[in-house]
């Protein structure tokens, strides 16, 4: 079951922490996919320990899931770089980037700009390890058309030829936690 959300809850009273077995997992919930309600209950904790994935929990009490993200290193083929980028890199078949693999926010917690502080922290992140695992950019890949305007609000641009995947260049991160 959900927990009941204060009234007055605001972003600034939840805090990100690496997803650990305190989690209350089972009672989140969120209407945008199934999918991301079980990867944080079945698949999470093993990709986790596998290393497979970074998963960061939103929580107001280090016990309630109001939502998370996951992230992992990834690549993408130069074919399928937008036609504008593609001259500006190197001529190397695969560019290094970062992966937000999911990112969602529990039901009981919609209308909190919640799903903005976790894209925020999962960029300034991305953007900090860059420094030391290169990556040129973050990619996502948008599960339904309001995930998609929720990313093409921050900037991100959409890969040719790759439905709903989605990228942003480090530089344009920078600039975007830059003025946050």
């Amino acid at each position: 079951m959900p927990a009941q959300v204060p009234a007055e809850s605001d972003p600034a009273d939840f805090r990100i922490e690496p997803l650990n077995a305190q989690h209350e997992r089972e009672g989140f919930t969120c209407s945008l996919a199934p999918t991301v309600e079980r990867y944080l209950r079945t698949q999470a904790g093993q990709g986790v320990k596998r290393r497979f994935a970074a998963v960061l929990i939103l929580t107001p009490d280090g016990h309630t899931v109001a939502g998370y993200y996951a992230l992992s290193q990834f690549s993408i083929t130069m074919k399928d770089t937008p036609s504008e980028t593609a001259p500006r890199l190197p001529k190397y078949p695969q560019i290094p980037a970062t992966l937000i693999g999911r990112l969602a926010v529990d039901d009981s917690y919609g209308g909190k700009r919640l799903g903005e502080k976790l894209l925020v922290d999962a960029l300034r992140r991305s953007f900090e390890f860059s420094t030391q695992v290169a990556s040129f950019a973050v990619v996502v890949d948008a599960i339904s058309k309001r995930a998609k305007s929720f990313y093409l609000k921050y900037g991100f641009i959409e890969l040719p030829g790759i439905a709903n995947r989605l990228f942003l260049p480090m530089t344009l991160v920078a600039e975007l936690i830059g003025s946050l």
